[in-house]
């Protein structure tokens, strides 16, 4: 027998199951009370939104907002979570029908869709493909994937071959090219439009860039550094060190969430087993740190000091909820169900009333007690966009792939 092809067949049905909505059960005592949660949490994320639509100037994006000058914080497009908004607006808008939701996510479409040119840094997957490749997925309108085609031409830009990675920050020209553990997450455009478009490009730089993250960001335990600085000419590496952790050996949470959900969606677009270990080594060193709380929302730092005013990342803790809810559906028996637990535990602390907000408080945002920039005093204890986001996806992953 073919075992190879029978594990390939058997993830495409897994794959399959998810785009029609077939769902691999969950024990039924947690059934009803986690679908009467997502669809408590849904039903507020859509009136959030549309609320916060009116905070918002027509030409730009919520990013923040600061509870204690009760100050709405927006952006202009250009800024990396710009495409959070109306990604989340349309994940909204495939759970709740809401026609109102459907036109508020492509009037900011129209505003972002220009930055589909620009090559200033990596984001460019966070900014179109939570934006344009969700609106795609939703409407199979085929100039929202045009969109997603064009901006992986010009994130491929930044490719250094030299360092067989995807600059993150400075300009082309600097000596020095730093590349960050979030660069992951952007890999994902380009593997979905290299197979949209056949153009294998796309994908073999996605794999170039993972392979060389897996080898020179990762420390024996499987924890993350945040930063790695090359030489852009020989590849050779700089320094590592973290810009927004505790030190430069410590595990920046929201740095590991992107790893785990990274190398999780890298084994989905590939199917390399490789990808999958390194997943599974990244869960298992965040679920079995000894400073991980009981609840499953972690502080901001694993390695930071903690005492009562160590403050949690609420961003981190739902890209992990995400990230292992995905991971659970390529793992089996004990495994899978401790990627579930986890994953429940997360999304039920943060829908409880210290993370998640009322109607019109937060300034719109779902959930409070994000940090973004703790060392440079930035978002620091605020809601913020792309914890809104994964913590949405994860509810919907939840419904779609555990509950139907």
């Amino acid at each position: 027998m073919n075992f190879s092809l029978l594990r390939r067949c058997t993830l495409q049905m897994i794959l399959l199951a998810c785009v029609f909505g077939t769902a691999i059960p969950v024990s039924a005592q947690n059934t009803k009370g986690m679908k009467k949660l997502i669809d408590k949490n849904m039903t507020l994320a859509a009136k959030q939104y549309l609320y916060m639509a009116t905070l918002t100037a027509p030409d730009s994006m919520p990013r923040s907002f600061d509870a204690t000058k009760n100050k709405f914080i927006s952006s202009n497009t250009r800024w990396w979570t710009s495409g959070f908004y109306p990604g989340a607006l349309w994940l909204i808008y495939s759970y709740t029908g809401d026609t109102a939701v459907k036109a508020e996510a492509e009037r900011r479409l129209a505003i972002i869709e220009k930055e589909k040119y620009s090559t200033a840094d990596h984001d460019l997957g966070f900014m179109i493909f939570c934006s344009f490749g969700n609106a795609y997925k939703i409407t199979k309108n085929e100039a929202y994937r045009e969109v997603c085609a064009v901006a992986s031409e010009s994130l491929i830009k930044r490719y250094k071959p030299a360092m067989s990675s995807i600059q993150s920050w400075n300009s082309l020209t600097s000596p020095k090219a730093p590349v960050i553990i979030d660069n992951m997450m952007n890999l994902e455009m380009l593997c979905w439009v290299a197979d949209e478009y056949r153009e294998p490009k796309f994908k073999a730089i996605a794999i170039d860039h993972a392979n060389t993250t897996m080898k020179n960001h990762f420390r024996p335990d499987y924890s993350s550094y945040h930063v790695v600085e090359y030489d852009p000419v020989t590849g050779k590496i700089l320094e590592k060190k973290t810009a927004q952790g505790y030190a430069n050996e410590s595990a920046w949470a929201r740095g590991q969430a992107w790893g785990l959900y990274g190398y999780t969606m890298m084994y989905r677009c590939t199917d390399d087993k490789t990808y999958l270990e390194q997943a599974r080594k990244i869960a298992s060193f965040i679920l079995n740190h000894p400073n991980l709380p009981k609840d499953g929302v972690p502080y901001w730092d694993f390695n930071a000091p903690i005492d009562k005013n160590t403050l949690r990342d609420a961003s981190a803790g739902s890209i992990m909820a995400s990230a292992l809810l995905e991971l659970s559906r390529y793992t089996e028996g004990d495994e899978r169900a401790k990627y579930i637990a986890a994953a429940e535990k997360t999304l039920k602390t943060l829908s409880s009333k210290h993370y998640l907000a009322k109607y019109k408080e937060n300034g719109g945002f779902l959930l409070k007690h994000g940090v973004g920039h703790l060392p440079a005093k930035s978002e620091v204890d605020v809601p913020l966009t792309y914890g809104d986001y994964y913590f949405i996806e994860a509810l919907i992953r939840y419904r779609d792939w555990f509950l139907q």
